[in-house]
């Protein structure tokens, strides 16, 4: 078991203390031995020590302390003190086995392979006396034992019996070890990760100075603190942070800096409690109390006072025995104690202080870091500020009573936006000074309401100081000439980008340029949309309204109700209205939502059910999309209470999911789409011959009494109300057939062009495609199922296996009812005739089309 250089080292040890002339062999001489290999010099050196100062010591308490052969000899062995158990003790047989001093000297290497020096061969042929191996040493390789045992190792090595050392406590070898800050857990943390005290202190070493720490002036922390001071190892002295300019200025909040003022000068549960959404400015409302200490700014009664900021990972971090935790926070509060009896009035702040609930236990017991706290706040011997959010505050913190009737629970509301513009104003100049640029005052203001506006998520005003940090990032960045960074003014414009980036929005839709855009919608649906006119307008006069600022803020942008018949291009005004402003498409099939179970697909399911931990798919997606344009289809054939989720949508523009978050609609379009009403038109004489044009053009746009009262019939007063407005879609005329068909036809030459093939169809197939593709009841729809038929499938044979494989020309004519074809090649013209055939399931592109 005992490995052949842990054999060497006691060798070592033996031959000596033979040298020595010493009665006893001694755990001493073990250490000594030890300091000369290599690996645990370096042991000795990663854990603080100073191995050289070590040996030298200790080779001075054995020339001064263990008696010699020649000296009358002592009643009892140095270390017989300590009587052992029976049980304790080995018989000799064992020891002699582990310890040969018989051994030839010249077999043995130290760690960096060279012999030892004074040793010769025969020294015990001269009659030199072997010195008693004292029981300690005996306890020493029992420990190496059970230690190696318990690693799951198979030899005792040099590490092992240095391990194995701490277990004796009232050995001089220990003392030794001790006296230079090394312990038990710092060498096993070396011998098992690699891990250095200095990156990861996980215990404090035992010191033998129990002298206090000096003085210090009033309001300032102790100068020259030891390093092994647990305020130093797991929390910070934010009035040095604030003396040395590290901690950003206090602007504002005079009525919480006066509420926490006032409970820390209370004579019992002074603990302020800061509660309020992330980044209000919780943090920044202790770090200004440090800086108004430090600036001598506070009453009398907290002039003295130092505020330290907990840092939990710290003590958390590498606690891996069971009871570590505790004693790194009870080191904190006794520390925080002495400097009290100092005449300090030391403050903890503990940041998200609902983190402490449960910090520590171990199997589920009770004792964490907050029952730790408890007895120290209720007695009023210790001043702590606590910070955290609303919502971890119901979850978490207010369902310990007893800590929280400890605190007094001060809110931290979320800055207006004069506040936050005065507080960007107060710290400007440090982000000026560190990007080498300056801010109008035009960029602050813009970086306020912009980031209100459309970072919804987030609250001020903190989501504006990130704005105009990554605005100046980003000019620094552009900047070529690095000497000229403090010209670099950042205006407006620049904000606007930086918004739109971080919202995921278009800069048009922020920027100032959209007029033109603006004013070009019109023109543009116009273009692909046929005779649909009148919806157009009305939506691009909704959309105007609200980017001129005259619509009412709390509302989306649009909320419309599509009726018509199939096929005549409600869902395709819609999906052309995001590609003309920019934004995303979120469509939304609502014959997936008809049973009352299914609204839960869209906002999430409620606490309890499954499927609890994921979002809303029509929340997540605005949410991850604020500025889109959100398409619910045939809204008719949803349950009615998917009505009811979309009146505060259509009033309020919020909509909150499972998970309380609220999704943002105010910059959304909200179109339904419906087909109620589109029965009458079934009851009609059908047929698009020119004779029957009058009775076509807005047969439901203008006297659609029928689809209105199907409409009124269908939906409830009060989700017809908060529509901006009902569009009835006209069936399609001959003329906005016509324009149907030339896209369609156009969207299939430039997929041909692709191929290296060009087609040249006339305009006999064009009429004829018009008349045949086009039914009233359908809609357009029917007209790409011709295409496929009669013009795709054909002409993807002769792509894929005949005569336009590798590119050529042809021409499409009418010859009757049939389709022909005209195959240019290079030597010949084919004719080919269209019949009717099977369709095919064949690919259709997704270009555009007129359907609804």
């Amino acid at each position: 078991m005992i490995g052949r250089k842990a054999e060497i080292v006691l060798n070592r040890a033996v031959r000596f203390a033979v040298e020595q002339d010493h009665e006893y062999f001694t755990l001493e001489h073990v250490l000594w031995s030890l300091l000369r290999e290599n690996e645990i010099v370096e042991i000795i050196d990663a854990c603080g020590g100073e191995p050289v100062r070590m040996r030298t010591e200790l080779e001075g308490y054995l020339e001064t302390e263990i008696p010699r052969t020649g000296v009358p000899e002592q009643a009892e062995s140095p270390d017989s003190s300590a009587s052992p158990s029976p049980d304790e003790e080995l018989s000799a047989s064992e020891s002699g086995e582990d310890v040969d001093p018989d051994q030839d000297p010249d077999q043995e290497m130290d760690a960096s392979g060279e012999a030892e020096e004074g040793e010769s061969e025969g020294r015990d042929e001269a009659g030199w006396e072997h010195p008693i191996a004292t029981l300690s040493i005996q306890r020493l390789i029992q420990s190496a034992l059970f230690h190696v045992q318990s690693a799951g190792k198979d030899e005792i090595r040099p590490a092992d019996l240095l391990v194995a050392l701490f277990q004796a406590r009232d050995s001089h070898a220990l003392h030794l070890l001790s006296k230079q800050g090394i312990d038990r857990l710092d060498v096993l943390n070396f011998i098992s990760h690699g891990i250095q005290k200095d990156e990861n202190r996980t215990e404090e070493a035992p010191s033998t100075d129990l002298s206090p720490q000096p003085t210090s002036i009033p309001g300032k922390p102790a100068p020259n603190r030891s390093s092994d001071d647990p305020l130093v190892l797991y929390a910070r002295n934010l009035n040095e942070r604030a003396e040395a300019g590290k901690v950003d200025p206090l602007i504002g909040r005079k009525n919480e800096v006066e509420r926490i003022v006032q409970t820390l000068c209370r004579r019992q549960k002074s603990n302020p409690l800061l509660v309020g959404e992330a980044g209000v400015g919780k943090t920044a409302l202790a770090e200004g109390l440090a800086e108004r200490i430090v600036r001598g700014e506070v009453p009398e009664h907290l002039s003295n006072a130092v505020v330290y900021a907990l840092d939990l990972g710290a003590l958390l971090a590498g606690a891996k025995f069971r009871g570590d935790f505790e004693q790194r926070l009870k080191k904190v509060l006794v520390a925080l104690q002495k400097q009290r009896e100092q005449g300090h009035e030391p403050i903890l702040l503990i940041d998200e202080i609902h983190t402490i609930i449960g910090a520590g236990a171990v199997s589920g017991g009770a004792l964490d870091a907050a029952n730790l706290l408890k007895p120290v706040l209720g007695q009023g011997e210790l001043r702590c500020i606590g910070s955290t959010t609303y919502q971890e505050y119901r979850n978490v913190f207010e369902k310990d009573h007893a800590l929280a009737r400890r605190f007094q629970k001060i809110d931290v509301p979320e800055p207006s936006v004069e506040e936050a513009v005065q507080i960007l104003n107060g710290l400007k100049e440090r982000y000026e000074k560190h990007h080498g640029v300056r801010y109008s005052a035009e960029a602050l203001r813009a970086a306020v309401e912009l980031s209100s506006k459309h970072l919804t998520d987030r609250f001020l005003p903190d989501k504006a100081i990130d704005v105009i940090d990554e605005a100046g990032a980003k000019a620094r960045l552009k900047s070529p000439d690095k000497k000229r960074e403090k010209d670099v003014l950042i205006g407006a414009e620049a904000i606007e980008e930086v918004i739109a980036q971080i919202a995921r929005i278009p800069a048009k839709s922020v920027s100032v340029t959209q007029k033109t855009r603006l004013k070009s919608l019109e023109r543009d649906l116009k273009f692909t949309i046929y005779g649909q006119d009148h919806a157009i307008e009305a939506l691009v006069t909704s959309i105007r309204l609200a980017r001129s600022g005259l619509r009412t803020a709390e509302r989306p942008v649009g909320a419309f109700l599509f009726c018509g018949p199939t096929g005549v291009g409600k869902t395709e005004l819609s999906k052309q209205l995001s590609q003309c402003l920019g934004v995303p498409f979120l469509r939304f099939d609502m014959s997936e939502y008809s049973e009352k179970h299914t609204v839960s697909r869209l906002i999430g399911a409620p606490p309890g059910y499954v499927g609890f931990e994921q979002a809303g798919m029509l929340t997540d997606a605005v949410l991850k999309n604020p500025h889109s344009v959100v398409l619910l289809d045939e809204i008719e054939k949803a349950h009615g209470d998917i009505w009811n989720i979309l009146l505060q949508v259509m009033d309020h523009g919020f909509l909150t999911d499972n998970n309380g978050r609220k999704a943002d609609f105010r910059n959304a379009i909200l179109i339904l789409t419906s087909n109620v009403g589109s029965r009458d038109l079934e009851r009609r004489p059908l047929g698009v011959g020119p004779q029957e044009t009058d009775g076509l053009v807005g047969s439901t746009a203008n006297d659609g009494s029928g689809a209105k009262k199907a409409v009124e019939q269908t939906f409830s007063p009060e989700f017809r109300n908060r529509l901006d407005g009902i569009v009835y879609f006209n069936s399609l005329d001959p003329v906005a057939v016509g324009h149907v068909v030339g896209k369609q036809l156009l969207e299939l030459e430039s997929q041909l062009l692709a191929k290296s093939v060009d087609i040249e169809i006339g305009p006999d197939v064009r009429d004829w495609l018009a008349r045949k593709g086009y039914d009233r009841r359908m809609g357009a729809r029917p007209m790409a199922r011709l295409i496929q038929d009669y013009l795709k499938k054909p002409l993807a044979e002769e792509i894929l296996f005949g005569r336009l494989e590798s590119g050529g020309r042809v021409k499409v004519s009418m010859s009757g009812e049939q389709v022909d074809f005209e195959f240019m090649e290079k030597t010949a013209v084919v004719r080919e005739k269209a019949s009717s055939r099977e369709p095919e399931s064949l690919p259709v592109s997704p270009g555009t089309r007129s359907e609804g």
